[in-house]
């Protein structure tokens, strides 16, 4: 039978692609780690961004019920600025973790601190499973949520995010949306670690969900000060989710398929933690994909002498964080 759909034949295409940058053992694994490396970054248009002065404006440093929260923006890159929260659980001694909070395709970062800006807040609010920033704090810990490219302050609406044409339009110019936001990252966790002695910097855990797990997964693969990276409802071969059904443009990187499938850059994360966690009826990120990543992921942690440092975390439900199933482990790996 002949086939006039296009979509199916690119699909047919991939299957038989071999990642051409797959860990094969030619090589030792740390080189393997600096070539990967260098490859995700010029396939993320890293190279077209440049430091700056932070110019870090504190905008407000009140204290909640249960912590102190300072509103902050810094300087990312010229002429662009990220608005943050730092949350400061009470009764802190000294430096504690600090846990990096990145939201998907939601209104904005105000999902992660619990409170609603708009009608369609409350039912991301209502479970709990996305206040990244409120269960840090629950759990001790410092929190910092980011407003992501394109998301709530940075460019969102009432509706939601608006990803389409910031992300076309940085295509145009050699970037990427995901490589944007990965840049903010790591920009933030310079500014922790200048202005906010708060924070452990030796202890950066990044929790992301949705597109903020996709976030959170390339900013660990690429800055190793992230201690633990938690992406939820991200890591799926790249086959089986963002080639196979309709996902943002903002997910999208040009020719990484013919390099990387997403579980081969887990290799840049080991021997550091990563928890990858999913819904067992995840409808645009599913199962079957994760587990495909996930083997791939496991043989890579063996390779680098650190098996006992990822994990697979399967909640029971569809595309959101399992704060139930996750938190344990994370407690788990900041206290070994």
């Amino acid at each position: 039978m002949k086939n006039f759909q296009p979509i199916v034949h690119t699909q047919e295409l991939a299957e038989r692609i071999m990642p051409q940058l797959r860990y094969d053992g030619s090589l030792s694994f740390t080189e393997w780690q600096i070539m990967a490396k260098t490859k995700l970054k010029a396939l993320l248009g890293m190279d077209k961004f440049k430091q700056c002065e932070d110019c870090l404006e504190i905008e407000y440093d009140v204290e909640r019920d249960k912590f102190r929260e300072i509103r902050f923006n810094f300087q990312s890159e010229e002429g662009y600025f990220v608005p943050c929260h730092f949350l400061i659980p009470e009764g802190l001694k000294g430096p504690a973790p600090v846990v990096l909070c990145l939201q998907g395709h939601s209104t904005g970062m105000h999902i992660s601190l619990g409170r609603a800006k708009f009608e369609r807040d409350a039912r991301l609010i209502e479970d709990g499973s996305r206040m990244f920033a409120i269960q840090a704090v629950e759990h001790g810990l410092c929190a910092l949520t980011i407003e992501q490219r394109n998301f709530g302050e940075c460019g969102g609406t009432k509706s939601g995010p608006n990803c389409h044409l910031s992300s076309t339009a940085a295509l145009l110019i050699g970037r990427t949306a995901v490589g944007e936001r990965v840049w903010d990252v790591s920009r933030a966790i310079d500014v922790l670690e200048k202005h906010f002695p708060q924070a452990d910097r030796t202890k950066i855990v990044c929790i992301g969900n949705s597109g903020g797990g996709t976030t959170c997964f390339y900013a660990a693969c690429l800055d190793k000060r992230i201690s633990i990276a938690v992406p939820s409802c991200a890591v799926c071969s790249f086959d089986d989710s963002i080639m196979a059904m309709d996902h943002c443009i903002c997910n999208f990187i040009p020719n990484i398929r013919l390099f990387f499938d997403m579980g081969d850059l887990a290799g840049l994360i080991a021997p550091r933690k990563l928890i990858v966690v999913c819904g067992n009826q995840d409808p645009i990120f599913p199962l079957k994909g994760v587990a495909k990543s996930y083997d791939i992921i496991l043989k890579l942690f063996q390779v680098a002498g650190a098996a006992k440092n990822c994990t697979l975390v399967i909640g029971e439900g569809a595309h959101r964080f399992y704060p139930e199933d996750a938190w344990p482990e994370i407690i788990k790996h900041l206290e070994n």
